[in-house]
């Protein structure tokens, strides 16, 4: 039976052991267990067991030779996970105005966050009627163009995690049937994109495409949407050439090759 742990404490242990993480710099690569505690203001044995359990984690390692602490490997890996969000926005950005000049619809750039999509970066179309959009925003994945083309190249796991999640209605026509989203995702991997029929919001519809590294892994999506009014069915998949060569640009300054 495991002890009983408040709350606070537990809380108070993950502020504290954040405090230790962020005591490391380029200045001080490596701190010892006593100079930590006077920084913190906490007690030896405190630290001591705080960076025990960070150095189990992998979030900081010791050196043999002089007993400190540094910060580990683990932290470069979830580095290069931002890092690698933060690349694919940047260089994406030249491609994902000419691909608003081409369309005159809103852009957008977006990753999986669990099984959610994320936008990271949006171009509003100028049309006085578009579809609005912000950075930061959140959707679920299943039913997003964008989303869409994520998941479905993402493996079967991925896919049973996303069917497993919530699947809410927001609009009338969205697909909630795990049947109906499993032939929607296979319907994606054999087209190259994905399509979002007022499934996300009324009025609206998108197109969407995945963006792969290079090592082939799909890690983003692009999309274009706007009103159903303008964007019919017809217009949507006569802008699927330009999304696939924009998609195929992008993951080609990423590294990926064919």
């Amino acid at each position: 039976m495991e002890p009983i742990v408040a709350k606070g404490a537990r809380l108070s242990s993950v502020v504290a052991s954040v405090r230790v993480l962020k005591c490391f710099s380029e200045v001080e690569p490596e701190i010892g267990i006593s100079s930590l505690a006077k920084r913190l203001s906490l007690a030896k044995s405190t630290v001591h067991r705080l960076a025990v359990t960070l150095t189990s984690e992998g979030l900081l390692e010791q050196n043999p030779q002089t007993g400190r602490y540094r910060l580990g490997i683990n932290l470069f890996v979830m580095g290069a996970l931002v890092r690698r969000r933060l690349d694919v926005s940047n260089m994406s950005q030249p491609f994902l105005h000419a691909l608003r000049e081409r369309t005159g619809e809103t852009i957008h750039l977006a990753v999986l966050n669990e099984t959610n999509v994320l936008y990271l970066f949006n171009l509003e179309s100028r049309e006085a009627i578009r579809m609005r959009s912000y950075i930061g925003t959140l959707k679920p994945a299943f039913c997003t163009s964008e989303g869409r083309a994520l998941v479905a190249f993402g493996g079967d796991d991925l896919i049973k995690q996303v069917l497993q999640s919530p699947l809410i209605a927001r609009t009338p026509q969205t697909k909630i049937e795990p049947t109906k989203l499993i032939k929607a995702f296979a319907e994606v991997r054999v087209a190259g994109y994905a399509i979002d029929d007022e499934e996300s919001e009324e009025g609206m519809r998108g197109i969407g495409a995945p963006l792969r590294d290079i090592s082939g892994k799909v890690i983003a999506s692009i999309g274009i949407g706007g009103p159903s009014q303008r964007l019919t069915l017809r217009r949507l998949r006569s802008l699927t050439p330009v999304l696939l060569s924009t998609a195929e640009a992008i993951s080609t300054q990423l590294g990926y090759r064919a």
